[in-house]
C-alpha cells in the first residue's frame, strides 16, 4: 500500500513514521524517569533524536506491513521508586501512538472541514489519514503480549499472580520465536495473517473519529 503513494508522499510520510517510533520510544523513556529510573536518560535515549531509537528492522517492517518497532528503551526496574512502574513504562509508548492519533484525527477534521486538502502539491489529508493509520497500528501492535513488545509487561498487570508466573516464564522461553514466527507468516502470507484485526480496528477508530 505504501509504495503505491506518489513520491512526495511516501517521502513525508516516512519522516511521519519516523516521528512516530521516535515518540514512542521517548514516552517509555520519560515515563520511567518519572518511575526513578534515570537509565535511558543517561544512555542518551530520553531525547526526541530519531536517530537513537530507530531499529532497521522494526522500520522496514512499518513499511512493508504497517507495523513496527524501534529499539527497545533500557531501564533498571530496581531503581523505581513507586508500584507498578513497570506498567506505567510499558504502557507509555502506546500510549504516546494512541495520543499522536487522536490528535492528527483531530487536524485531520478540521482541514476536511475547512477544505483544505492540498499544501505545496501535497494532498495533506491523505497523509494526515496514513500518519493517524500508522500511530493506531503502532498503538494495537505494541500491546500485543508476545516477546519484547510493550504487552508483555502490561498484560501481566491484569493476571492472578499464579497465571502472570506462568505466562512471564512461557514468554521469556518462545515469546519472541513466536512473534517472529506470525511476523513472518503475515508477510509472506498476507491472506493468511494474523495480524489483520489491528488494520480493521484502526480503520473502525479512525470512521468512529471522522
Amino acid at each position: 500500500m505504501l509504495f503505491s503513494l506518489p513520491p512526495q508522499v511516501l517521502i513525508i510520510l516516512i519522516f511521519s513514521l519516523i516521528f512516530a517510533l521516535t515518540f514512542h520510544e521517548f514516552g517509555h523513556a520519560y515515563v520511567a524517569h518519572l518511575c526513578g529510573d534515570d537509565t535511558a536518560k543517561q544512555t542518551g535515549r530520553m531525547s526526541l533524536n530519531p536517530f537513537v531509537h530507530l531499529d532497521f528492522f522494526g522500520s522496514v517492517m512499518l513499511l512493508v506491513a504497517g507495523f513496527g518497532y524501534a529499539k527497545p528503551v533500557p531501564v533498571n526496574p530496581n531503581n523505581y521508586r513507586i508500584r507498578n512502574a513497570d506498567f506505567y513504562v510499558a504502557f507509555a509508548g502506546p500510549l504516546m501512538n494512541l495520543l499522536l492519533g487522536l490528535g492528527g484525527s483531530l487536524v485531520l477534521s478540521i482541514l476536511a472541514k475547512n477544505d483544505f486538502s492540498t499544501l505545496a502539491g501535497v494532498p495533506m489529508l491523505e497523509l494526515l489519514y496514513l500518519f493517524i493509520f500508522i500511530n493506531f497500528n503502532l498503538f494495537l501492535f505494541n500491546l500485543i503480549p508476545l516477546g519484547p513488545l510493550d504487552g508483555n509487561s502490561v498484560l501481566p498487570h491484569f493476571l492472578p499472580a499464579n497465571l502472570k508466573r506462568q505466562y512471564q516464564h512461557w514468554n521469556y522461553l518462545y515469546g519472541s520465536q513466536a512473534l517472529i514466527g506470525l511476523v513472518v507468516l503475515s508477510i509472506f502470507l498476507p491472506h493468511f495473517s494474523v495480524f489483520s484485526w489491528i488494520t480493521s480496528i484502526s480503520k473502525r477508530i479512525i470512521k468512529v473519529l471522522l
